[in-house]
């Protein structure tokens, strides 16, 4: 019987500009880790956190990761119990699903030391109720891309992976700046007139029928967030100026990573998409921000074991 197993989650770009908590991929850039370890003793127990540049909660339900695991057991066998230890690799609040990966990749490596594995289908209700200790709310954005693979349509119950053209890629740049979920949601609580719910909805159909067509005007056409953009750019510093820098470099369009500071955009290419990483990083320094960024086919890595010892 197999009693440890690391499994390792890469970032994602919730969201996708159109599709606020029901869109996400994921990329080929920071990841997290998690170890799991199956014991006799009931319950979840965090017994480490490595790599995090702040104290992060040790408590097992308010850790992502450590709710995710209760959730499980209380749902599979009460008398289960799992030690997590969590290898941070995606920046705190960064808009790249740090929270969410921790979840995954604890779920992910718990599920391969199951006498009776679950499906990725089954995993989601519990990433999402890891997910909810971070962002207050049931949004599969990110999870649901870790837990699949490339970019996924996320309902309250289930989740579907959808098809990109193999051309098209992804750059995150990621600003040396902290912004934390729940505040990038406090700037959406007003509501919306019904008129700007049917502009989005155009672009969503868009953005998503370029997907299925392979059609990069649609794409670019699409890719035009009218809703939750305009609210929290102003919590990015520069964010009007690297957007401008992304789209006057080539790209088919581009929008805020999540809850953000980091922001994507999409490209026809890789090749298209080194300029476009080297002009928003520019744009960045031009602010006086340092910043990172990766590239990364649309359709990026899901989580996966990466070991697992008896």
């Amino acid at each position: 019987m197999k009693i440890q197993a690391m499994a390792r989650a890469p970032a994602s770009v919730g969201n996708v500009a159109v599709g606020f908590d029901i869109l996400g991929h994921t990329i080929d850039g920071p990841f997290d880790e998690v170890i799991v370890r199956r014991v006799d003793t009931p319950g979840v127990r965090i017994i480490a956190i490595h790599g995090a540049d702040r104290p992060l909660p040790r408590k097992a339900a308010d850790n992502t990761s450590g709710a995710a695991l209760l959730s499980l057991c209380a749902a599979l066998n009460p008398k289960l119990g799992f030690e997590i230890e969590i290898n941070k690799g995606i920046p705190y609040g960064s808009g790249l699903g740090g929270s969410a990966a921790s979840a995954v990749a604890a779920l992910v490596a718990a599920n391969e030391l199951l006498d009776t594995p679950l499906t990725r289908q089954q995993l989601y209700t519990y990433a999402l109720t890891g997910e909810a200790v971070a962002s207050g709310s049931r949004h599969g954005d990110n999870v649901a891309p870790m837990l699949l693979g490339g970019l996924v349509l996320a309902t309250a119950e289930t989740l579907l992976r959808l098809p990109v053209p193999d051309w098209l890629y992804a750059v995150v740049v990621h600003p040396h700046y902290v912004l934390e979920t729940r505040r990038s949601r406090e700037v959406l609580v007003d509501p919306y007139p019904l008129s700007r719910y049917v502009e989005q909805s155009t672009h969503l159909s868009m953005m998503l029928l370029g997907c299925f067509r392979g059609d990069p005007e649609l794409l670019r056409n699409g890719l035009v967030d009218v809703l939750v953009e305009p609210r929290r750019a102003a919590l990015i510093p520069g964010f009007a100026e690297i957007k401008k820098a992304a789209l006057n470099s080539g790209s088919l369009g581009a929008s805020i990573s999540g809850a953000g500071p980091s922001v994507f955009a999409w490209c026809r290419g890789a090749a298209s998409a080194a300029i476009v990483k080297t002009a928003m990083g520019q744009a960045f320094a031009e602010r006086g921000l340092a910043s990172e960024g990766w590239i990364s086919p649309v359709a990026g890595p899901r989580a996966e074991v990466v070991s697992c010892a008896s």
